[in-house]
């Protein structure tokens, strides 16, 4: 058990639901860590859990949250490390009673996993049609009957109150990003709540670890312009928080990547609004003032950070199923290979409209020339020798969908000259996502000890 009023060392296990687990392990052999954050929930991800769920109620939670249980429980037992993530999605209960049975098969006899339930709301917001969506600006009412989903972004104190009980593993669902690792320093530091220069230190912690290693090079290198040494050896950063609210991130003495000024002020802005209002559950965080020293290749001191007292609503996101995309995609190569792919696409949407099809949108990319940024003069100025077509559509129904994807196939022969490697890239059901505010007080976290 972590004694408070110490340095707290919290490092990065994952950035997203499919990170890799290699530099994760790194910082368990190297780094001297307190604690691991996993954060592997995207604003889809619980979505597809449910409906993973749904057809078997066993899962809905991260696919690889038992290949990186039994790569990471042997290290967090020999080193003492707890490990905190949101790998429970859909289904936290579940999580942690796989963590347990694998650390158990692993000998780990009195090993603790919590699960943090409560995020779950979709019952409450059903029976509240008048809820605003903060997308679309309309009322709740026009998706419900498709409503899939409905979580609420929980804060930091329930994390906290799971590290309480003595968990070796917690387990959420739907918790903010930067609030796993704030209520990891709230319980080791034996912060309170409302102490707000203590909460946007950890908020801040959180918010730069968050996305794993974005801080230390990923999503950064450009080469010749924003170099990264060894990218292909990317390490994943830790933080040192102290109880005055210091804050120094780092990664692995001499390993690769970069940490610097600039990595960190380019994850200080990722997906932040309004620098001056950057809301989360915990609190409201201002960048204003925010700078970075870096004191080596491998550490940089946080300086500058300061938070308003957090709102009274939680935030929800709403998944909804929203129909149908059907894809195909063909290549071609050689002069004339762009006219011959635009000539491609139009005999596709016609044979489509033929044959009945029903799409409330098509949209064609030549990727590589079109896909990105449409058909700007100079995107086709230099006359490609080689080009992929796309066609994309949004459909009402998996059969319209399915048939989008078999005119493409079919350009192998039925199309213009050339056509290479077609392929139909079949139906996918689409869960959009919204989101809504709803008053604290409907919000009830729980924290459920996992049972062997």
């Amino acid at each position: 058990m972590n004694e408070p009023h110490r340095r707290l060392r919290v490092g990065v296990g994952a950035g997203m639901a499919d990170d890799r687990i290699g530099p994760a392990l790194q910082l368990l052999e190297q780094c001297d860590l307190d604690y691991l954050v996993c954060e592997c929930l995207a604003e889809r991800t619980i979505a597809r859990e449910t409906l993973s769920r749904r057809h078997d109620g066993a899962r809905g939670y991260n696919p690889m949250l038992e290949e990186r249980m039994r790569a990471f429980l042997p290290l967090c037992r020999r080193k003492g490390v707890r490990l905190v993530s949101n790998m429970g999605a859909a289904n936290p209960v579940g999580a942690a009673q796989a963590a347990l049975a694998i650390g158990r098969e692993q000998g780990w006899r009195d090993l603790q996993c919590a699960a943090v339930v409560g995020d779950d709301v979709i019952d409450r917001v059903r029976t509240h049609p008048e809820l605003q969506l903060m997308d679309r600006g309309l009322p709740l009412e026009h998706i419900l009957p498709r409503l899939a989903s409905a979580n609420a972004y929980l804060g930091a104190d329930v994390v906290r109150d799971a590290l309480a009980t003595g968990a070796h593993v917690v387990m959420t669902g739907r918790v903010a990003d930067p609030s796993l690792f704030l209520g990891v320093a709230l319980h080791h530091h034996q912060w309170a709540y409302d102490d707000l220069p203590s909460v946007a230190a950890g908020t801040i912690m959180g918010h730069l670890l968050e996305c794993s290693a974005q801080v230390t090079g990923g999503y950064f290198a450009d080469p010749g312009k924003k170099d990264v040494p060894r990218l292909a050896e990317l390490p994943y950063p830790y933080a040192d928080l102290y109880p005055d609210g210091e804050l120094f991130i780092g990664k692995p003495d001499g390993s690769g990547g970069r940490l610097d000024r600039m990595t960190c002020t380019e994850q200080a802005l990722y997906e932040i609004h309004d620098p001056d209002a950057y809301i989360t559950p915990d609190c409201v965080l201002s960048l204003d003032g925010l700078h970075f020293e870096a004191l080596s290749p491998d550490r940089v001191a946080v300086r500058g950070i300061h938070a308003r007292p957090r709102t009274d609503s939680y935030k929800v996101v709403v998944g909804y199923f929203d129909g149908w995309i059907g894809t195909g995609e063909v290549a071609y190569a050689g002069v004339n290979a762009v006219a011959r792919a635009q000539l491609a696409a139009e005999t596709v949407k016609e044979r489509f409209r033929l044959d009945g099809g029903v799409a409330g949108e098509i949209q064609v990319d030549l990727i590589g020339v079109t896909s990105l940024h449409g058909s700007h003069p100079a995107a086709l100025a230099g006359q490609p020798y080689e080009v992929r077509l796309r066609v994309a559509a949004r459909c009402p129904d998996k059969k319209s969908a399915h048939l989008l994807g078999d005119h493409v196939r079919q350009l192998n022969m039925q199309g213009p000259y050339g056509a290479g490697g077609p392929v139909n890239l079949g139906a996918k059901e689409i869960i959009a996502v919204d989101a809504v505010l709803i008053p604290r007080n409907w919000v009830v976290p729980q924290v459920i000890m996992a049972r062997a």
